[in-house]
């Protein structure tokens, strides 16, 4: 088995099934969008403070997960890591896939979509934004190229190299979407130079996990083979990319409570921000990264299907809560217009902004990552992204017949 073949995801009912109910959340994703757009954004939890919504949450995290997601193909054909390389044309897939979803997520969420064209005709080469135009644009094209030169064989040569294009792309799109955070320096909890690398090291952690959960869905539900040796390389690459992001995290903070500029947001997201604090430390740290890390690495759990498939589901709802801390509860804090000074007036100056999402901002947010999935699995369906079989045979073959 010195190759491996591929193949199309099986046209069963249960397919059928599935990307019709994504559809249909798609669509109601797309409903969600045509009632903000129609009565205005007085109707989600939106303000004058908070401006930056649920579906900026669900937009960023989808980013984030494609820069990461596209790691599984790098680690194979930049770092010649033998045993991503059969599953590297599905990461470039949902790379491309969860990119497209977290942007539609955006474009909707503008009070004004059609003026999407603006931005794009007329450049503010100061505005981190603008930046991420090119960024994103070239993300997709570079992984589409990517590609071609996996699955077309006389491209093969290429895919080397492409490969390192896309690598150091990547780390260029989630630096940027990190540092729209870590320069705006009007915003005490945002105001940070390590969000760059934070931000890569969550990409790592949601990317990874979003693709174990694919992994095992077509195991699941189309009858595909993911052998145990695969599975224990992958779930283990996810404790070291939990750990990292961990790390980054209390990075930031740590820095940040050294600075006295910042004690106070540091206060307020750590200590006594209410539903941010919860979020923070039960919902992040307990719950989406130091239970998944037990059940990653424990003996009792850390070879079962069912737990690595729990550990992944919960690292996601972590990463939600992460980004919603980051994106809501940094503004949520006051603006400190005056440092040094108490600030009182009439519109609410020191006083933390009010924010609640509603159902339509987390409708939009869920249909774009229905719209990323459904999109991946029809692509699936038309071409060759799956390999016949990961079993633990396959691969051993593959393997001893990769060394020669």
């Amino acid at each position: 088995m010195k190759h491996i073949t591929y193949r199309e995801l099986p046209g069963r009912s249960g397919y059928y099934g599935l990307l019709g109910a994504l559809a249909l959340v798609v669509l109601m994703g797309f409903g969600a969008f045509l009632y903000m757009e129609h009565h205005g954004h007085y109707v989600t939890g939106m303000n004058n403070q908070v401006v930056w919504g649920t579906p900026h949450v669900f937009a960023v995290f989808l980013i984030v997960a494609a820069s990461g997601v596209l790691n599984m193909a790098s680690i194979g054909s930049v770092f010649g890591k033998s045993m991503y390389k059969p599953l590297g044309r599905m990461a470039g897939l949902l790379a491309i896939t969860l990119l497209m979803g977290g942007l539609t997520v955006l474009v909707l969420d503008l009070g004004h979509p059609d003026r999407l064209i603006v931005a794009m005709t007329h450049y503010n080469f100061k505005s981190i934004f603008a930046w991420n135009i090119f960024l994103y644009t070239g993300f997709m094209a570079i992984v589409a190229v990517y590609l071609w030169s996996m699955m077309e064989r006389r491209m093969n040569p290429y895919s080397k190299p492409m490969g390192f294009i896309a690598f150091v792309w990547r780390l260029m799109l989630t630096t940027g979407t990190g540092s729209i955070f870590g320069f705006l320096v009007a915003r005490q909890g945002y105001d940070a130079a390590v969000m760059a690398p934070m931000f890569i090291a969550m990409s790592f952690s949601f990317g990874l996990a979003i693709f174990l959960l694919v992994l095992r869905a077509m195991e699941g539900g189309f009858g595909w083979e993911l052998g145990g040796m695969a599975l224990k390389r992958y779930k283990n690459l996810l404790g070291v990319f939990i750990a990292a992001t961990l790390y980054f995290v209390a990075l930031m903070h740590l820095t940040n409570l050294y600075a006295t500029e910042h004690h106070g947001v540091e206060a307020f997201i750590l200590m006594n921000g209410g539903i941010y604090t919860f979020l923070f430390w039960v919902v992040f740290v307990l719950v989406g990264s130091l239970l998944p890390l037990g059940l990653l690495y424990h003996p009792a759990t850390g070879g079962s299907r069912t737990w690595i498939t729990a550990a992944s589901v919960l690292v996601l709802v972590g990463a939600l809560a992460l980004v919603y801390v980051i994106i809501i509860g940094g503004q949520a804090y006051p603006l400190v217009l005056f440092p040094g000074m108490e600030v009182s007036s009439s519109f609410n100056d020191g006083v933390v902004n009010s924010y609640a999402p509603s159902l339509p901002e987390v409708v939009l947010g869920v249909g774009g990552i229905a719209l990323a999935l459904a999109l991946a699995m029809v692509a699936m369906r038309v071409l060759r992204f799956i390999p016949e079989t990961m079993s633990d045979e396959a691969m051993q073959q593959y393997l001893e017949a990769s060394k020669h």
